[in-house]
């Protein structure tokens, strides 16, 4: 079982979500289906995406992410150590070939999620609406479905970010591997108890990183732009916190209300709470420390 805390994931299904089992793509009305041509932007795979399988998977294999998690951790530390010993690897044009990956990935899933939640929230009738609907009957299956899940477990490869640091022997904050660690987890947990919240973190996440990490290929490559400052990306990253844990803290308080119709899970809203506290900390802090305090004059 998936541990968080007193609650597990086979507990936590049952606390105020459905299932997605066997839950069929003509129940809901997809985005395409709602504009001109909106069938030739999507390609036949997406539209009949059926997503249910990821989630049975993602419940039946909570182990997956907890391992990976302590062999990730294992790794840097002996990662850290091997480096010691040796030359950093320069790895300049791979650096710069991942970000370009990861740029162009999180493009595509923005372009596919954040039409879909910015049309929910202009046409529910509350967004209270838009953060209890359950999934399974909104934007779990089809083409947004397809691609919430490819960000789900996108959440493991991307840890490779780590191995460019620890072998370029760069500095390793606390902030990125506490991170990758905590967003591996919390993603995990809510695909497998199919928070309904969830659209408005994954199409928030897709697009910063669309930003950051073409950003970082331009660095990798020696190209980057003077008209671009890099404190655009940590207000875009401390924004997505404020917003994270406003969708947090509004999913709690529907929760706590009693609310049966209401489709978000207790342990989900309730370490997502924390984990974006924290992470508004954490960049908040690190924009102070970057472009607040006046650096130290060295003797």
């Amino acid at each position: 079982m998936f541990s968080f805390g007193p609650l597990t994931v086979s507990s936590a299904i049952t606390d105020g979500i459905v299932p997605h089992v066997n839950a069929r793509k003509d129940e809901f009305v997809q985005l395409y289906q709602r504009i001109p041509f909106g069938k030739w932007l999507y390609t036949p795979v997406e539209i009949n995406y059926e997503a249910s399988h990821g989630t049975d998977f993602a419940r039946q294999y909570p182990w997956i992410p907890i391992c990976t998690v302590i062999i990730y951790l294992a790794s840097i530390y002996l990662g850290k150590k091997y480096m010691e010993k040796r030359e950093r690897f320069d790895l300049r044009y791979k650096l710069a070939a991942w970000n370009m990956l990861l740029s162009v990935f999180s493009f595509i899933g923005a372009v596919r999620t954040v039409p879909d939640l910015l049309y929910r929230i202009a046409t529910s009738a509350s967004l209270d609406e838009t953060m209890c609907t359950a999934a399974a009957s909104s934007w779990g299956t089809g083409a947004t479905g397809l691609w919430v899940q490819l960000f789900i477990f996108s959440k493991i490869p991307e840890l490779v970010d780590t191995v460019f640091i620890v072998a370029r022997k760069r500095p390793l904050l606390f902030l990125h591997w506490y991170h990758h660690v905590t967003v591996l987890l919390y993603c995990w947990h809510s695909y497998a108890t199919e928070a309904s919240q969830a659209l408005y973190f994954v199409a928030m996440n897709y697009t910063v990183h669309a930003i950051m990490y073409g950003y970082y290929c331009l660095m990798a490559l020696k190209l980057k732009p003077a008209w671009f400052p890099p404190v655009i990306i940590t207000i875009a990253q401390i924004s997505q916190m404020f917003v994270g844990v406003a969708v947090q803290i509004a999913s709690m308080m529907k929760y706590f209300s009693g609310d049966s119709s209401c489709g978000v899970n207790g342990a989900n809203v309730f370490w997502g709470s924390i984990m974006y506290g924290s992470y508004l900390a954490l960049f908040v802090k690190f924009a102070v420390d970057r472009y607040m305090k006046k650096p130290e004059k060295k003797l």
